[in-house]
């Protein structure tokens, strides 16, 4: 394979697609505010544009001739993406999947009109007092534009609204938040990859948060555990959610909530692969599928392999460092198993506080084989 590939985003989570991209010979072009990311250094060629200045990466893509373009694991990445595959005729989704699946609240509305089922919300905008007559404590407040647990917080009552909302406000880009009912359950993320229009389930991740108030995730499982009935009605849900969007082509990661009654409600949908590790590293370990190279060969417009190339794990466990103490399981489990080690990040130091995805202190992958292994990890897994 031989072409030239723009990759919108240098960080940590980017740097499998650079690699694969690399390994399939495809020239490598990256766009990132320039940082020291780690993509800086591997891509054959880096570009120093922020990911927001879509005018100034489609004038370098069509300058060098790119022949795709694509992301993982970044909401605002595939902005970029797919503004420049509109512009050039390359594969990509259209810019109004890309405008509704970046906003929280265009995509309630979205859920609402094509019946996919969703918590109720209001809108607010700011120095807007909402009204919640219509509501019941708790409930939601998050930032209608950010991913990676920015802006999001649980309040039991009316005092706690506008602290809330302030959050809200500041880590997001719009100006507005979104107020929605607080919803009781277990938490999933589905990997999913669409080609042409048709929707193909790669793995269930279940996953843990920190809890009230900020949930920020600590770790993830798969295959995450539902019963067979429940996994119909999850694949069936987050068809119809991907097709309200109007998603056709590449990798996304819709996140359901399982209520404790087995019904399945929509949290949101990503467009595009999912990030903490899940989609580069967790879903071939689970799997044995290359979903890193899916993603390069469909931005290609090359039909994508979704069928295992490896073989696949039993489990695949993500655990993310909150706290010292989780510092102390994830160096026993690298002592004690190394076979089991996919990916270890550098922990710490532990110099400020953990208040969203993007502070925690390190993260530890792992591809293992056994059913005792959840209980020995000592992981949170429940």
């Amino acid at each position: 394979m031989t072409g030239k590939l723009a990759i919108i985003g240098a960080s940590d989570f980017q740097n499998p697609l650079i690699l694969k991209a690399q390994e399939k010979g495809l020239e490598t072009h990256v766009f990132a505010w320039e940082a020291g990311d780690v993509g800086e250094r591997t891509a054959d060629v880096f570009h120093p544009i922020s990911i927001v200045e879509h005018e100034a990466i489609l004038d370098a893509c069509r300058s060098i001739g790119v022949d795709g373009i694509c992301t993982i694991g970044s909401d605002l990445g595939s902005i970029a993406v797919n503004y420049v595959a509109c512009a050039l005729g390359l594969p990509g989704n259209s810019m109004e999947c890309t405008r509704v699946s970046t906003n929280k609240y265009l995509m309630r509305e979205r859920f609402d009109a094509c019946g996919v089922p969703s918590p109720r919300h209001v809108v607010v905008h700011r120095g807007e007092t909402p009204d919640l007559s219509a509501m019941e404590f708790p409930l939601m407040v998050k930032a209608t534009d950010r991913s990676g647990s920015r802006g999001i917080n649980r309040i039991d009552s009316i005092a706690e609204l506008d602290w809330a909302l302030d959050e809200a406000f500041e880590a997001g880009f719009n100006g507005t938040a979104l107020v929605e009912e607080y919803m009781e359950g277990r938490e999933f993320c589905v990997e999913h990859f669409s080609w042409r229009g048709e929707h193909h389930f790669m793995a269930l991740t279940e996953k843990w948060t920190t809890g009230h108030p900020r949930f920020i995730e600590s770790g993830h499982l798969q295959p995450g555990r539902v019963s067979p009935e429940v996994l119909d009605e999850i694949k069936r849900v987050c068809s119809a959610a991907l097709d309200a969007m109007g998603m056709t082509q590449g990798a996304s990661c819709p996140e359901v909530m399982v209520m404790p009654d087995g019904t399945v409600k929509m949290v949101e949908v990503g467009t595009r692969m999912a990030g903490d590790y899940m989609g580069s590293h967790a879903v071939p370990l689970s799997t044995g599928i290359d979903y890193v190279g899916a993603v390069v060969d469909a931005a290609l417009g090359i039909e994508p392999n979704l069928k295992p190339v490896t073989k696949p794990h039993l489990h695949a466990i993500i655990k993310f460092v909150i706290d010292e103490q989780d510092a102390d399981i994830v160096r026993a489990v690298q002592r004690e198993h190394p076979e089991w080690v996919a990916l270890a990040t550098e922990i710490g130091p532990f110099d400020h506080a953990c208040t969203d995805s993007s502070t925690r202190f390190g993260c530890l992958v792992l591809g293992t084989d056994g059913t005792e292994d959840l209980e020995a990890l000592r992981l949170g897994v429940q």
